[in-house]
């Protein structure tokens, strides 16, 4: 069964010039864990809430919150985004899919058409959903 069975639609994404302060936002109100990064509408990059994390400072937000804490919200996401990615197109399987993510040692699958558009995304908890939802079904026909 094609990917696209399976993929999200609902796309979350930024710009490169976008600042930290706009994906902490992001992912904050959306509760997501990838925002694909375009330029001109083509994908140039992915940035994780694991990335955002890593450069922020645990003090932000709180009454500890340096000067120097805030600037690091002004930083551009293009300076930390994951810029080697790995993508597929939407005619791939759902296991094409899961060797791609398993043997890259990723955690998102974007999914483009040609012109490396995004058009979807998969990741590694949408196919433990789905294998959840799976195993539930037969446990419920036994």
């Amino acid at each position: 069964m094609s990917i696209s069975n399976f993929m999200s639609n609902k796309l979350i994404s930024l710009e490169l010039d976008d600042d930290l302060n706009k994906v902490k936002a992001t992912f904050d109100s959306k509760k997501i864990h990838h925002i694909l990064i375009l330029d001109n509408k083509k994908l140039v990059g992915v940035i994780t809430d694991r990335d955002l994390y890593k450069h922020l400072s645990p003090a932000i937000g709180t009454n500890k919150e340096t000067f120097n804490d805030s600037l690091l919200l002004q930083k551009k996401v293009h300076l930390i985004m994951s810029r080697n990615l790995i993508t597929a197109e939407a005619d791939i399987s759902l296991n094409e899919a899961v060797l791609i993510i398993h043997d890259n040692n990723i955690s998102c699958l974007p999914i483009v058409d040609k012109k490396a558009h995004p058009i979807g995304i998969i990741t590694w908890r949408d196919i433990l959903k789905l294998l959840a939802i799976k195993y539930r079904k037969k446990l419920q026909q036994k």
